[in-house]
Formats: structure tokens, C-alpha cells, sequence
């Protein structure tokens, strides 16, 4: 089923993309929630502006997000503390969550969403990491 997207959906795509999910999806979670329409020719043209405004807001935010960028830069690397064994592995992982927190704890006055951070699978192992905040 096309649907149009009203809010940003993890994974599947941001105001006024039109994209193809399973029937079920779009009644049982997209609809209720009013995340996304039937896609149709009035919805096709909204979805134009949708996509328009979600692009001026997000440029609207790029300053915001480079003075953000700056300080994190400035500040140094953020450590995260977790158990590890002998061989270095966690217990458990260090997920995109726990990165957001540290961000928040060790740069006063910067938060950034969790789902702003960028992993390609959690961290399971001691040691330096890199990781991409968007």
C-alpha cells in the first residue's frame, strides 16, 4: 500500500515521502497514530509541501546544528562507561541511547536525540569508537 508520510518515521522516511509498506503497517500502526495518509493525487500534492516545509525547517536548524557540531568538537572526545571482561568484551552492549546520555552529561548545555545518533551496530567491545550524530 502507498502511503505519504506525515511525521518522520525511523527506517522508513521523513515528512512527504511516499513509500510502499505492508497493508497491515499503514492500518494497524501508521494510520492510528497519524503518522501517514493514503496516497492519492490530493495527498501526492500535499506531500509536496510537506516535504518543502520539513527541508526549510531542517535548514532553518542547520546553524543550530553546527554550533552544536563545534562544541562537541571543542569539547573532546565523550566517554561512556560500561562493564567489560577480561578480553575486553561488555556485558551487554553501549547502544545509541546511552551515547545521547553521555553527550548530555559531559557537555553541559548540548542534548542530542538519540535517534540523531548513528551507529552501525551497538559497541560490544572496549576500546575507541566513532560515531556519527546527525
Amino acid at each position: 500500500m502507498k502511503v505519504v508520510l506525515q511525521k518522520p518515521v525511523d527506517k522508513l522516511g521523513d515528512p512527504g515521502d511516499v513509500v510502499e509498506v505492508a497493508g497491515g503497517y499503514a492500518r494497524n500502526f501508521l494510520f492510528p497514530r497519524s503518522m501517514a495518509v493514503r496516497a492519492h493525487k490530493g495527498a501526492t500534492q500535499q506531500a509536496d509541501n510537506l516535504r518543502r516545509a520539513h527541508e526549510r525547517r531542517q535548514y532553518a536548524r542547520k546553524g543550530e546544528f553546527e554550533a552544536i557540531a563545534s562544541r562537541l568538537i571543542s569539547g573532546g572526545p565523550v566517554q561512556v562507561t560500561a562493564r567489560a571482561g577480561d578480553e575486553g568484551k561488555l556485558f551487554g552492549s553501549v547502544t545509541a541511547e546511552h551515547v545521547a546520555d553521555a553527550i548530555a552529561a559531559q557537555h553541559q548545555g548540548v542534548t542530542v536525540d538519540k535517534r540523531d545518533v548513528h551507529l552501525e551496530e551497538p559497541i560490544r567491545s572496549v576500546g575507541t569508537h566513532e560515531v556519527r550524530v546527525h
